[in-house]
This record gives structure tokens, C-alpha cells and sequence, in this order.
């Protein structure tokens, strides 16, 4: 029997709870454009990326760190729902629906651990820190791939055009100029097939 059987219950409320996360189904689509993908699925597609692609990181970052920030930084969406990347409209309410997600979400664990979890959500939000900056980078470019090898199904749906893509998405050289640029020809490509308006 564990020393903290009310510590122990606050962490398995928490882990039941983030199991809504799986409903909550984002804008893109999957590589083969068949489903639009879930936010778990991103969420680990996203520490993967962290994993293998952190010597990108303009300067060097704690990889855990960076995974423990992908892997929560859409918990709050629970609660508030996920915002389409280029509804500007659903941007401006965005931030304070996702402050009362993560106190009530975060809020669940044991008081330290919830407030870890909470300061590393802010900080993933605030983009000041190099780990942020290159979790937000990542968090970036991954919809970017998805929608270019789904030969632009969402953004077509949505009627997105190249200009919108670029500026939405280029504080990611914040975190990882090679990956930008790397992506900027991807955006291209994207336009060269109609993939973007």
C-alpha cells in the first residue's frame, strides 16, 4: 500500500481526466489525410520531434523539459476546446479559457505537482525560455508537415493562404532557424501545388 493513498488518488483523477483529451480532434489531418488527428496524437507526435530533432534548437535545451511541455501544453484544450491555428476570432478569448482549463486540470494533482505542471504550461504559452521556444517552434512546423503531405486538405477546407501560413508560424526560427527554413521550402512546395491560396 503506498505511504499517500490521497496523493496516490489526486494523480489517478488527474491521469482519468486527461483521458478526455483523446475526443478533443484537432484541424489537421493525418499524413495520409484519412482522419483529422487528436490531440494526444499530436502531443506525441511532438516529443518524438523534441527527442530527434533537438540538436536544431538554436541554442542547447533540456530535452525533457521540452517533452514534459508537448506533452501538456494541450491538456487545457479539455476544457476549452482547440482553436483553429488561423481563427483570429477564436484567438482572442483563447488565452483565458486556457488560464481557468489549466488551474482546473492541473488543479487536480497534488499541490506541488499541479503547480509544476502549471508553471510549465505558462511557460510554454509566455515563448521566453529556449525550451519554450523551441517546443513552440516544433508545436508549429508538425500541422505544417501534416497539412503538406495531406496535400493541403485543411488548409484548402479552410481557405488558408501561403501569407497566413508564413506569418502565423515564423516566431518558430525563434526556436530553430534550420527547422524554419527547412519548413519555409515545404511551405513553398505547398504553393507550387495548390496545396495554399
Amino acid at each position: 500500500m503506498p505511504k499517500d493513498i490521497n496523493r496516490l488518488k489526486q494523480q489517478m483523477d488527474f491521469i482519468i481526466e486527461i483521458d478526455k483529451l483523446k475526443a478533443v480532434f484537432r484541424q489537421s489531418y493525418l499524413a495520409d489525410g484519412t482522419r483529422k488527428e487528436n490531440d494526444p496524437e499530436h502531443s506525441w507526435h511532438l516529443a518524438m520531434m523534441a527527442i530527434i530533432l533537438s540538436e536544431y534548437a538554436n541554442v542547447e535545451v533540456d530535452v525533457l523539459t521540452v517533452v514534459k511541455m508537448v506533452l501538456i501544453h494541450d491538456i487545457v484544450e479539455i476544457d476549452a476546446g482547440d482553436t483553429y491555428a488561423y481563427d483570429e476570432k477564436g484567438h482572442e478569448l483563447k488565452l483565458l479559457k486556457e488560464r481557468e482549463a489549466a488551474k482546473r486540470i492541473f488543479g487536480l494533482l497534488p499541490k506541488e505537482q499541479g503547480q509544476e505542471y502549471e508553471r510549465l504550461w505558462e511557460t510554454f504559452e509566455q515563448k521566453q525560455t529556449p525550451e519554450a521556444k523551441f517546443a513552440a517552434a516544433i508545436d508549429r512546423v508538425q500541422p505544417i508537415l501534416l497539412n503538406y503531405l495531406s496535400k493541403g486538405k485543411a488548409w484548402l477546407e479552410h481557405g488558408i493562404y501561403k501569407e497566413q501560413v508564413i506569418a502565423y508560424n515564423k516566431h518558430a526560427a525563434e526556436g530553430s532557424l534550420s527547422i524554419w527554413e527547412y519548413i519555409k521550402n515545404i511551405i513553398d512546395e505547398a504553393y507550387a501545388e495548390g496545396y495554399l491560396r
